[in-house]
């Protein structure tokens, strides 16, 4: 449709037209649909055509091809149809009037049953103008659904639809007269503000037909007043959805409808599409993309019975039979006085699911509590032969065979993180090197340059603000550092369950649990084991499967200018401390994903949020 730039096709419009009818029939029960690539399918029998609200046509249409449809048909201005017309309208208003008119009159006709119907639309098309919008796409042409009115032979009515979200389009957190704006409780709301704005353009009803937050660990785009497009834990999505649907109510609208009951998989976002394989997105939890996790139910990977659960709790790894890695060549270096509060390593294992890379850390106890200033850890990580780091960041002394291309750097609640080989590093290769964005650094585009970098993630290219208190904001690339670990309790049945948590550390036990999202370390598609290949050679879409990845740790004292190391396995060589004996790790490859189902916290608060509310009028 968008190559086309035409809606005007008289296959695809009668390919909506019969998807609609498609969709009637589905409801009514009298439906019987063959198999076709990428469509449901199946025998429809249930007539459940009382318990359907109404219709909401289309999709959030693509500016360009909206502009493009009017450009070419400037004289298709009018419609008058049985139980629509248009007045005033754009060439792409009369074809929705048209589809809508047809949808009303087969439903009528062939089932004696007409309901509430709408066309979708969204903030990009709305019909008001937004000085303050920095992308001239997003402000390019208007849809009006004043322009499209119904007649009375459609007896439920008419109402207008839109999908609206707190943190998109950038007006939302720029526009004067939205963020000045005070909501029902006293505060400024450039959300409200918003939708106070749309009720007032529009004669009919309007439905917010899609709202809410997204619960992943990724974010993609950032709100002024925190409600994000994710990087919330599961309480922090309900609270704001909940938020959301009071100002909704609040402001007069015809009702909110959350976006979604489930997490879906399959999704992208454009911060970091170019990270995975697109065709298989559906095989793999993508905790990273914010599309993905929606919901309000969860998919968790891994069956209910063999659930890893990231909560400092050993007790999962014992029951799913997990062994220890092999740590018999180990050794000490640096050997430090037990005053000194260090603690040496026991055992460690790792696990993998549809989402993440899991590792269990079992250390020897003491009396005294564990002290991060006086131990850190590095997990150590060869995961792309051929490249790869060989020293340790902040530390020269000991160097390894082994490339390093990762190190999950543990060092306390504030700074644990995970670090990238520069020469492997995404993010710098695309915002840096490609788009001149962010400054370039000496020799990242060289293997074995010395350099780490930390994990980061893209939220907005540079834009400028047209108009921000009389004069034009330049503003410069937004990112932020997703690879920056957050420590809790990340199992769903305790008290104190974040989701967002990365590591947790069980203080008497003196046991620390991690679990990485696959995409942090490059994995392109765990099911298949694939990861990025070089992407100085082969750019962004480069990729190659592996067998293998390689593992170390150490401990180590961390000083203000080293990481003196305490634990590792060592030998020396023509002079020179090497770091020895990685641990091989593996997985199985899948076809077919492993997951449960889980109501998430965001379900329950916004239960209470809908019971609370005032009832339809």
């Amino acid at each position: 449709m968008n190559s086309l730039g035409d809606i005007y096709n008289e296959s695809l419009t009668k390919e909506f037209q019969n998807d609609i009818r498609q969709s009637v029939d589905v409801i009514h029960g009298k439906a019987n649909i063959p198999q076709k690539l990428g469509h449901a399918s199946g025998q429809y029998h249930s007539n459940i055509s009382e318990y359907v609200i109404g219709w909401i046509l289309g999709i959030e249409w693509d500016p360009n091809m909206m502009k493009s449809t009017n450009d070419k048909h400037k004289d298709n201005v009018d419609f008058n149809g049985q139980y629509f017309q248009t007045n005033n309208a754009t060439p792409f208003e009369v074809w929705l009037a048209g589809i809508l008119d047809d949808t009303v009159k087969y439903e009528t006709e062939k089932y004696a049953w007409q309901r509430p119907i709408s066309f979708a639309n969204w903030v990009t098309t709305d019909p008001i103008h937004h000085p303050n919008e920095p992308m001239e796409n997003e402000d390019m042409v208007s849809l009006d659904p004043n322009h499209v009115i119904p007649k009375s032979t459609l007896y439920p009515g008419y109402f207008a639809s839109y999908h609206v979200y707190p943190y998109y389009p950038e007006f939302l957190n720029y526009e004067l007269a939205y963020t000045n704006y005070i909501d029902s409780r006293g505060k400024k709301n450039s959300y409200a503000g918003y939708l106070n704005n749309l009720r007032k353009v529009h004669t009919m009803p309007v439905l917010i037909s899609e709202f809410g937050v997204p619960s992943s660990r990724g974010m993609t785009h950032r709100n002024r007043y925190g409600w994000n497009q994710g990087f919330h834990n599961e309480t922090e999505q309900g609270q704001i959805t909940a938020n959301l649907f009071e100002d909704i109510q609040f402001e007069g609208m015809a009702g909110g409808i959350v976006f979604s009951w489930q997490d879906e998989w399959f999704k992208r976002t454009w911060n970091n599409m170019e990270l995975d394989d697109p065709e298989r997105r559906p095989f793999w939890s993508n905790v990273q993309t914010s599309e993905q996790q929606f919901g309000l139910l969860s998919f968790d990977p891994n069956s209910s019975k063999h659930v890893i659960s990231v909560d400092g709790d050993s007790s999962d790894w014992k029951k799913n039979k997990i062994k220890s890695a092999n740590m018999k060549n180990a050794n000490f270096i640096n050997t430090l006085d037990q005053n000194d509060n260090e603690r040496k390593l026991k055992n460690w294992s790792m696990s993998s699911d549809e989402r993440s890379i899991n590792f269990l850390l079992n250390f020897e106890k003491t009396k005294q509590p564990f002290d991060w200033s006086k131990t850190g850890v590095m997990l150590l990580l060869d995961t792309i032969q051929g490249q790869g780091q060989h020293q340790l960041p902040n530390n020269k002394s000991v160097k390894t065979e082994n490339g390093i291309d990762f190190v999950i750097d543990l060092n306390g609640p504030n700074d644990s993180r995970v670090l990238v080989d520069s020469y492997y590093d995404p993010f710098y290769y695309e915002y840096a090197n490609l788009l001149h964005y962010a400054p370039i650094e000496p020799n990242v585009n060289v293997k074995d340059n010395g350099l780490y970098h930390k994990v980061m993630l893209g939220l907005n290219r540079p834009l400028v603000i047209p108009n921000l208190n009389g004069k034009s904001v330049n503003l410069p690339l937004e990112f932020y550092e997703t690879g920056k670990l957050m420590f809790g309790d990340g199992n769903p049945l305790h008290k104190d369950f974040n989701s967002l948590t990365d590591l947790s550390h069980n203080k008497k036990d003196h046991v620390l649990e991690i679990r990485i999202p696959w995409q942090l370390l490059n994995v392109r598609d765990p099911s298949t084991r694939e990861i990025m290949g070089d992407i100085w050679k082969g750019g962004l879409e480069s990729k190659k499967n592996i067998k293998k990845i390689q593992v170390a740790i150490v401990t180590y004292r961390p000083t203000e200018s080293n990481k003196e190391l305490s634990y590792s396995t060592v030998r020396q060589k023509n002079g020179k401390l090497l770091m020895d004996d990685f641990y091989s790790y593996t997985w199985k490859k899948w076809d077919k994903p492993r997951y449960h189902e889980r109501l998430k916290k965001s379900y329950f608060i916004l239960k209470d949020t809908f019971l609370k509310a005032d009832p339809i009028k």
